[in-house]
């Protein structure tokens, strides 16, 4: 079965320079604009020679820039789309110095909470900036194959979605989240919540409780559970516990969604052994067809790289076309902050006591 697993790349893709060069930009942005064929007009990093290091590995010519200034000249020039691949404290400044009507791509976290999620989008308006926020799990290809299942009724009504992991996550990788009041949630599970609405919009309710890990004390939180309530038969759940470093027998990082004729489960590889990941891997069930068996559907490609496609090809489709639909609209992605706020809340207020 040939299953969608690929967003829809605009013909004649628009320029982009990046502002910012460190890993993710490495890893994910930078492949990820190759696969599409989205032209790299500049980058730009406050580190010296950072810039230039990009430059010379990925082959690619005079896209270096030693000043913030010098790129947002040849973005005007080239009519170039914006990438802030920055850390979250620092788009609020960026946003600022961008001219007034440019298009740009926003990292995740959308702010470090929801008063600057509020001032980005505030910001965005104020500057009639055509602005996305880069929430790519939802443009894996993973995800994108199991919304064609669903969309062809081949598991039925969805009524329940699980995230689960049991990992062990390195996060001495990430320095600046030692400082951070708030991490699992914020920057780990923030991914799933905007799949979940990806698939169901927003819940009715939430319920919310994250709590550290004896083994990274020098961090906030990071382990979650989280309870997400859409009407009588719906709800999603996911759960994280990135501590589990008892070897990898019994480590998990799943999605399973189930329906009414039939489930999906896809193993989410980049989780495991990080940053080396794993494969992933998406299998279905159906009750629709003649073969009553797991079913294994192989992917092209996955999380990482192949998934940064997708918020880049947003922005530029909407660009294109006015009506085009647009997920990754920061309108869409407050909604997720605001998700992410509640659950917060959530887990401030707590359970009832037990006496």
């Amino acid at each position: 079965m040939q299953l969608n697993q690929r967003p829809v790349i605009p013909d004649n893709p628009l320029p982009v320079v990046i502002i910012g060069a460190g890993g993710i930009v490495r890893d994910a942005h930078l492949p990820a604009y190759a696969m599409a064929k989205f032209p790299v007009a500049g980058i730009y990093d406050l580190t010296p020679g950072k810039a230039k290091s990009l430059e010379e590995s990925f082959g690619l010519e005079q896209v270096a820039f030693d000043s913030l200034d010098l790129l947002i000249r040849k973005a005007l020039e080239v009519g170039a789309v914006f990438d802030l691949a920055v850390p979250a404290d620092q788009i609020i400044d960026l946003l600022k110095q961008l001219p007034d009507g440019s298009s740009v791509l926003i990292q995740k976290p959308m702010g470090e909470n929801i008063k600057e999620a509020r001032e980005i989008l505030a910001l965005c308006r104020e500057k009639s900036l055509v602005a996305a926020v880069n929430f790519q799990l939802r443009h894996a290809p993973f995800i994108l194959a199991a919304m064609d299942l669903i969309d062809r009724g081949l598991i039925g009504d969805l009524f329940d979605i699980e995230f689960k992991v049991a990992v062990y996550t390195p996060w001495e990788l990430w320095e600046f989240l030692k400082k951070k009041p708030r991490v699992e949630i914020l920057y780990h599970s923030i991914h799933y919540l905007d799949t979940v609405r990806a698939f169901w919009g927003d819940p009715s309710r939430v319920f919310g409780s994250t709590i550290q890990h004896p083994k990274a004390a020098s961090l906030a939180a990071t382990r979650s559970t989280i309870v997400l309530d859409y009407d009588t038969f719906r709800q999603a759940r996911i759960l994280t516990n990135h501590g589990h470093d008892y070897g990898s027998k019994e480590q998990e990082s799943y999605l399973k969604l189930e329906g009414t004729q039939g489930a999906i489960k896809i193993q989410i590889g980049v989780s495991f052994d990080y940053p080396q990941g794993r494969a992933s891997k998406l299998e279905y069930f159906s009750k629709m067809e003649s073969e009553k068996a797991w079913q294994e559907v192989p992917l092209e490609g996955d999380w990482f790289p192949h998934a940064f496609m997708g918020p880049m090809a947003s922005l530029q489709n909407r660009l294109k076309n006015p009506t085009a639909t647009f997920p990754n609209a920061v309108e869409d992605a407050f909604q997720t902050m605001r998700l992410v706020e509640k659950l917060y809340e959530s887990n401030e207020q707590g359970g009832l006591p037990f006496k």
